[in-house]
């Protein structure tokens, strides 16, 4: 076959959907060889985490608009110019990794599927701007609709999907997403003391990852903190946003300086050690379309506390433990849990490591690949 990606976060990201989109191309690549990958982007940017899969492997390649007025027209290539390049390239399914598809892949001869990752923005309203839901809820029902087969990353989105824009649920696979290789193996121990002395981290910490916005509800972990003991710190590594300014206020008003520690920009070569060096994970968001940091934090050999209300229940599995975003003394409680019960906290880690391995890459590339091959019967 020959598989077309809308490659565009693929070329442009490095982080979130930038991630899934060359996580996805690394493992079709590794588990289904005999195919061609094509990743169509707007424009060409320097990536070297790109650069490095398409050295690797001689069956991807980069496509961008071919004429010259859609090289002026980048945006508007992508949305509806790249349909007909993928006709004149022999494209057999079409994959919008982010939520869209080009809106007249339906009248070509081209397959097509769409991965969406969540409906936040309707489910949430208020975390989003006016205009950007109205933007997002076209281009996404669009795709929905348009598509041939839908990727929904967890059994809640496929829930939203169906909920907010009435698909048949017969239309829906869940395929979960996995995280990069580099968490799954250990650290080794220079690199940790690197890491530890470069970020001045301290010797025992809970460690929260993820853009500090409201939404990911970081003060809630700093809340429980207080109800510690004081040789416990909290590292939250993430994207600064006015949130974070929030977060700094409350810090600085309860004098947990000294204890609380923010960190942006952390190169993603680092952040395997960050999860290594902690001691439970705590991951209190209100809601996520998946919770891949869970999943890196399983993997890591850390146990993991996180929030009811989405889909984190299946990425974490029975054995981690779920409080109420709002439940600052539940969440303080489950902390504790497990610092004073060392079996428990063995445990939590053996099985929580086990239960990880269900995201495996050959898992979900198998999956991707059989929804590929059935399309094309």
């Amino acid at each position: 076959m020959r598989i077309g990606f809308d490659g565009k976060r693929a070329v442009q990201n490095f982080t979130g959907l930038g991630n899934y989109s060359r996580y996805i191309v690394d493992i079709l690549c590794q588990f289904g060889p005999e195919n061609e990958y094509v990743l169509y982007a707007p424009k060409k940017r320097e990536n070297k985490r790109l650069d490095k899969l398409t050295k690797q492997y001689q069956q991807l390649q980069l496509s961008y608009p071919t004429t010259s007025s859609w090289k002026k027209l980048s945006p508007l290539w992508r949305v509806w110019g790249v349909t007909r390049q993928l006709e004149k390239e022999k494209i057999d399914i079409f994959h919008g990794l982010s939520n869209e598809l080009p809106l007249n892949i339906h009248q070509s001869e081209v397959k097509s599927i769409v991965t969406i990752h969540d409906l936040i923005f309707l489910r949430y309203p208020q975390y989003y701007h006016s205009i950007d839901r109205k933007i997002y809820t076209y281009k996404f029902r669009k795709a929905c609709e348009n598509a041939d087969k839908i990727i929904a990353i967890s059994e809640c989105t496929k829930r939203d999907i169906i909920e907010f824009f009435r698909i048949p649920a017969d239309k829906i696979e869940v395929v979960y997403q996995g995280c990069d290789p580099s968490f799954i193996h250990p650290v080794a121990e220079e690199k940790k003391r690197e890491v530890r002395a470069k970020y001045q981290l301290p010797d025992h910490y809970i460690l929260n990852v993820g853009s500090i916005e409201e939404r990911k509800n970081a003060l809630s972990a700093v809340q429980a903190l207080m109800m510690l003991p004081e040789q416990i710190h909290l590292v939250i590594v993430g994207r600064h946003t006015e949130y974070t300014d929030k977060v700094e206020h409350f810090i600085k008003e309860n004098k947990l300086e000294e204890r609380v520690h923010i960190i942006s920009n952390v190169p993603f070569d680092d952040l395997p050690a960050f999860y290594q060096l902690a001691e439970i994970f705590v991951y209190p968001s209100r809601f996520e379309g998946f919770g891949i940091p869970i999943i890196e934090a399983l993997y890591s050999g850390i146990p993991v506390v996180a929030a009811t209300g989405s889909c984190l229940e299946e990425a974490g599995g029975p054995d981690s433990i779920y409080v109420h975003p709002d439940d600052i003394k539940g969440m303080a409680d489950a902390l504790k849990q497990i610092y004073t019960d060392p079996e428990r906290k063995k445990n939590m880690i053996e099985k929580g490591h086990s239960f990880a391995k269900r995201f495996s890459e050959e898992k979900q590339a198998e999956e991707i690949l059989n929804i590929y091959k059935k399309l094309m019967k």
